[in-house]
């Protein structure tokens, strides 16, 4: 695969050495080369077994600077609380209508909420849903009842984060455009968030490996020794 010569010279600026938190956040901007406000992306290698199911690090945490991204938000609820996610700003409430529209293949959205009384149906949607991280959870806070502050939270900043098969953890963590301070403190975020998931069964070194990139640019290697004692 060709590399074009804007990404070798961004390349050309990241040293061969881990970086800690607040020089990784100031760097991703210079090595932005988009035109376009780039997403600030952290990609976390936890020493964990995702195919054991105590081993399975999933979880939300509030990013102090949000996302930068409008996210659009639908919800699965009927009655009292259809309104209520009405009011609360959500772009796509209903019940039967939606799980219908949904289950046809309609998936013009980026997060799902749904009432504990509507997961037997939208349970029904596993297969659609699923694959793209879109299934309502209640470890992730979008099966509730209280639609209004999950929508409120989402709103924020709130992201989801779940481990792959390969024991990696990726988070979107702002734009570019926010500048490192503001990156680095949700990066901290971030990693406070995983500490506190991390499972009892888990021996050994949790934090294996991190990476921060913008979507274009190339990869920044942390210190994960420093970051994880921080949070520790």
């Amino acid at each position: 695969m060709a590399v074009g010569k804007k990404f070798q010279n961004a390349a050309a600026k990241v040293e061969p050495k881990l970086y800690d938190l607040q020089a990784a956040g100031d760097l991703v901007k210079e090595t932005a080369t988009a035109k376009f406000d780039e997403t600030v992306e952290l990609a976390v290698r936890l020493g964990v077994d995702p195919k054991r199911a105590d081993q399975m690090v999933r979880g939300t945490t509030l990013l102090p600077h949000g996302t930068g991204k409008k996210v659009r938000i639908l919800v699965f609820a009927k009655g009292e609380k259809e309104q209520e996610a009405k009011q609360a700003g959500a772009d796509f409430v209903g019940s039967d209508d939606l799980l219908e529209k949904v289950k046809g293949g309609w998936l013009e959205f980026d997060q799902a909420i749904a009432t504990p009384d509507l997961m037997a149906s939208v349970g029904k949607l596993g297969k659609v849903l699923g694959p793209r991280g879109l299934m309502p959870n209640p470890k992730t806070g979008t099966v509730t009842f209280e639609v209004g502050k999950a929508i409120e939270e989402i709103r924020k900043g709130r992201v989801e984060y779940k481990v792959d098969k390969a024991g990696i953890v990726h988070v979107p963590i702002g734009k570019v455009s926010f500048g490192g301070e503001k990156i680095t403190q949700n990066a901290q975020a971030v990693f406070s968030s995983l500490m506190k998931a991390k499972p009892s069964s888990s021996k050994g070194k949790y934090i294996k490996g991190a990476t921060m990139c913008s979507t274009m640019g190339p990869g920044i290697q942390l210190e994960c020794g420093a970051i994880a004692r921080q949070f520790d």
